[in-house]
């Protein structure tokens, strides 16, 4: 079999966060069920209208292309993209071709060709022999994303894919949550033998909601153009379809160029030169994933933990909160606690909450210091974040503060000693697994309660 090497390229829209839609001021009301209600004679393309620019909505595009490092520009315009299809009520979308907002950049390993900005389609729903349209999503404010053809496996296509999903939420400019639509990727897809000097022909899946999608789609369309050019087949550039029900893709159309939009300036709206835009000149970014998850990193966090804490903004702004009470040498111990047991709690409750940050510090504090051993941490962590409270007064109340005074450890090792003479000896014989059962009969005696490494100290002091 022939060895193929994949160029893979991804377009990804992404419905902003603004207030009203991109051309009128209809609500931009993602959550909205009722259909037809968010809609006005503009973006429902009623003669004689005239739309006017969101200036939110290019403001969220530019500081995008800020934060990936993109040529922001200074003049740019909007063009209608013409195609005829129900959704889109004008007979022409307006979006952006020549003069896109963003020129550049990068993600991680990726190149970005360009970032513009444009609006969205009305949504189908088909009902065997009829279709209704929901025209509340029509004129939504979207921008699109264009990458460079320099993916050339799964993982690098998912892994971009989100990156930008958290890049946008960091940044305050999207939900970009695919469930709801809200983000969804296109992939374009080639094949080509490995010492070839041109890419293969491209072929287009389109609208991917999931990211397991994505992943399933690029896998499922290797394997059907490795299969079509091994039989010395033609692969047909087009349009495809994937379909989660056969977990395939289906061809749906033969794939448009440029030429076939009849591309030409939309001449309701002003050209844009963003220089004289106060509000376009400037942004102050808020830390990016990618420098957050470097600090962790710096701090001596595991991998792990660092990349849930940037990953879940929630939990990670929570752990900073945290380490503003705590010694340094003290923040590895509270990323353990919160990456596992706070989360765990978080997944088994229904009205989660997160515990006071200080007091959270209170506990992991408790616990370096002996006050409290690992399991006793536990358990009042668990009564924090369901009834509230302060943890030494909980661990207190609840007997689970550790007994590290010497004077009573000392008697319970003396009474275990006397009482296990046969443990002594298979120790002293060189069997340490004896150890550890004579400090379990110590922490048994004193019903969980003795610190543990003490106990052991004393032991072994008295087995010498």
């Amino acid at each position: 079999m022939t060895k193929y090497v994949p160029t893979i390229g991804l377009e990804i829209h992404a419905e902003l966060k603004t207030e009203t839609k991109m051309f009128c001021n209809s609500k931009n009301d993602p959550d909205e069920t009722r259909p037809n209600v968010n809609v006005c004679p503009i973006c429902m393309g009623h003669p004689g209208t005239l739309p006017t620019i969101n200036k939110e909505a290019v403001a969220h595009v530019l500081k995008v292309g800020t934060a990936v490092r993109g040529t922001l520009a200074d003049f740019t315009e909007f063009d209608r993209k013409n195609y005829f299809y129900p959704d889109i009520p004008k007979g022409y979308q307006i979006s952006q071709y020549k003069y896109p907002l963003v020129s550049g950049g990068s993600i991680g390993d990726v190149d970005i060709t360009r970032i513009h900005l444009e609006e969205d389609t009305g949504v189908s729903k088909h009902h065997g022999t009829h279709s209704d349209i929901d025209f509340n999503r029509a004129g939504l404010p979207l921008m699109e994303l264009v990458t460079e053809p320099v993916i050339h496996d799964v993982e690098q296509a998912v892994r971009f894919a989100k990156d930008l999903q958290l890049l946008l939420r960091y940044l305050g400019v999207a939900h970009a949550n695919m469930e709801k639509g809200e983000m969804r990727v296109e992939v374009n897809i080639s094949l080509a033998k490995e010492d070839a000097k041109e890419l293969g022909t491209k072929t287009e899946i389109k609208n991917l909601n999931s990211f397991k999608a994505v992943a399933r789609g690029i896998e499922y369309e290797i394997k059907r153009q490795t299969a079509l050019l091994d039989s010395d087949e033609e692969v047909v550039q087009e349009t495809r379809g994937w379909d989660e029900a056969t977990q395939t893709t289906v061809g749906q159309r033969k794939k448009e160029t440029s030429a076939d939009y009849r591309y030409f300036p939309e001449p309701d709206l002003p050209k844009l030169k963003i220089s004289s835009v106060t509000e376009w000149q400037s942004f102050t970014l808020p830390e990016l994933p990618s420098e957050r998850r470097k600090r962790y990193s710096l701090l001596g966090l595991k991998q792990e933990d660092a990349d849930s804490f940037t990953a879940d903004k929630a939990l990670g702004d929570f752990f900073d909160a945290v380490t503003e009470h705590l010694a340094e040498n003290e923040y590895a111990l509270a990323a353990n606690y919160i990456a596992a047991d706070l989360v765990g709690l978080a997944q088994s409750l229904d009205n989660f909450q997160y515990p006071d940050a200080q007091h959270f510090a209170e506990l992991i504090t408790m616990t370096t210091a002996g006050d409290l051993s690992s399991r006793g941490a536990k358990d009042t962590l668990k009564i924090m974040v369901t009834k509230g409270g302060i943890p030494r007064t909980i661990a207190e109340d609840e007997g689970l503060l550790q007994d590290n005074d010497e004077e009573t450890l000392l008697e319970t090792v003396k009474t275990i000693l006397s009482e296990n003479q046969k443990a002594v000896d298979e120790y002293k014989s060189g069997k340490e697994n004896a150890l550890q059962f004579l400090v379990g009969q110590g922490m048994k005696a004193s019903k969980g309660a003795a610190n543990p490494q003490m106990l052991r100290e004393l032991f072994l002091k008295h087995l010498e």
